[in-house]
């Protein structure tokens, strides 16, 4: 994997060139992108174009490469957003949050693999731990080219689980910032009450760097160590459990934190946070049938299966249940703060297990869904992996608006699993 953070350290030392940094990644893109499909569109030619703009040393991305997820608009790169509707699609302009990635120096290698409107069906792209996995969805194919090397930074979205749960099957560091925190302007829309854009990184350091050089926020973790945080453990989860080797892994997370100095303690989830898991699919085949009415009615017969009974749910879900949803979700947030008022941060497991075998499915987000409900920075912290070597996410979980907190307690257990050994 390519770290974003060494490369900036390199880049600024003068030790690497934009140009030489976008060659490092072409021959990695030409060992393996037949295999894993990462991608939508590649632009080599383009992002060696852009590395040779002037004054790229002065900007925060340093001309580093960059990959979209394919529900970004691009001015200058077909933007399909997996669907055969919009084959060929060319955007006028770019989405915000790629405009920031210019403006911010970064150089835009391409766009990556999405599961049809970024929801269940899965594409083509395969998992680069073992080809015989899925990468998980829908921004598979930006957390399989950073797992594969193809990429330093790539941008995703989650509306259910589709940040943390691909970083963690490919083992990555994904990060779901605080609902807004990055613009949605321009993204194809799904759930505008739960879309959430985010980033891929091959550690914590390097998506808290990335979301850093971005939104010019404080938010990176690199410079200190940080401060040893209070850890909510959830190890009762109120919907099917996990794994036994997830289990395990979140044990094994848990015991290297509280062995850091972290303060360590299990919890469970009052009845309405426990409950509210089921507004999430509420409101997203609601709005799902709203923000996709269009194409259902011009082009059903191009549409996968899992979209088209998306939206025919969506149609079949009544105001009052929206509503309801909407208000559940609210009280959910309440009863959130409540409960974090004497933790910091909330570890769980970021999905079930390991990558499912087969690329059928996308796995399953139920993990997921409650946090994005919540509006809550959530980041997969990458290091464990079962007895067959295949990745085993944890998630840790903040408080809204609480970003820089959370990504340093992300770094903490990091730190730790690796001490660990």
């Amino acid at each position: 994997m390519l770290s974003a953070l060494g490369l900036a350290r390199r880049l600024e030392s003068g030790e690497l060139t934009p140009a030489t940094v976008i060659d490092l990644c072409a021959d990695a893109i030409a060992r393996r992108e037949s295999e894993i499909g990462a991608f939508a569109t590649l632009d080599l030619e383009g992002a060696r174009k852009a590395a040779q703009a002037p004054n790229l040393g002065s900007k925060p991305l340093l001309g580093m490469p960059v990959a979209l997820k394919d529900i970004f608009d691009t001015a200058d790169i077909p933007t399909e957003y997996g669907s055969k509707i919009y084959a060929g699609y060319q955007p006028k302009m770019d989405a915000s949050l790629v405009t920031m990635i210019r403006r911010s120096g970064g150089t835009l290698i391409g766009k990556t693999v999405t599961t049809e409107f970024a929801h269940m069906d899965p594409g083509k792209t395969k998992n680069p731990i073992n080809l015989a996995h899925t990468p998980g969805g829908s921004s598979s194919g930006s957390a399989a080219g950073v797992a594969a090397g193809f990429f330093p930074i790539a941008t995703g979205s989650q509306t259910g689980g589709s940040v943390v749960r691909p970083a963690a099957y490919c083992g990555i560091a994904g990060f779901k910032p605080s609902y807004r925190l990055l613009p949605t302007v321009g993204m194809k829309c799904v759930s505008w009450h739960l879309d959430t854009a985010g980033l891929f990184g091959a550690s914590v350091a390097d998506v808290a760097f990335a979301a850093a050089a971005i939104t010019g926020r404080d938010l990176r973790v690199d410079p200190a160590r940080p401060a040893s945080p209070r850890i909510a453990v959830l190890r009762d989860q109120p919907w099917p459990a996990a794994s036994n080797d997830m289990l395990a892994a979140l044990d094994t997370a848990a015991r290297a934190a509280s062995a850091g100095m972290a303060r360590v303690k299990d919890i469970r989830l009052t009845p309405v946070l426990a409950g509210a898991l089921r507004a999430n699919t509420t409101i997203v085949n609601y709005e799902g049938a709203r923000a996709l009415a269009s194409e259902y009615d011009r082009g059903k017969d191009q549409m996968a299966k899992g979209v088209v009974e998306l939206i025919e749910a969506g149609w079949a879900t009544s105001h009052a249940a929206y509503d309801d949803a909407r208000r559940t979700a609210s009280q959910a947030r309440r009863a959130l703060s409540d409960l974090m008022a004497d933790f910091d941060v909330i570890l769980s497991p970021s999905a079930p297990g390991a990558a499912p075998k087969g690329l059928g499915s996308t796995g399953s987000s139920t993990f997921n869904r409650l946090w994005t409900l919540m509006g809550t920075p959530c980041v997969n912290i990458p290091g464990l992996a079962d007895p067959n070597g295949m990745p085993l996410g944890i998630q840790v979980i903040g408080r809204f608006a609480a970003d820089k907190p959370t990504l340093e307690a992300a770094l903490f257990v990091e730190s730790a699993i690796a001490q660990r050994g």
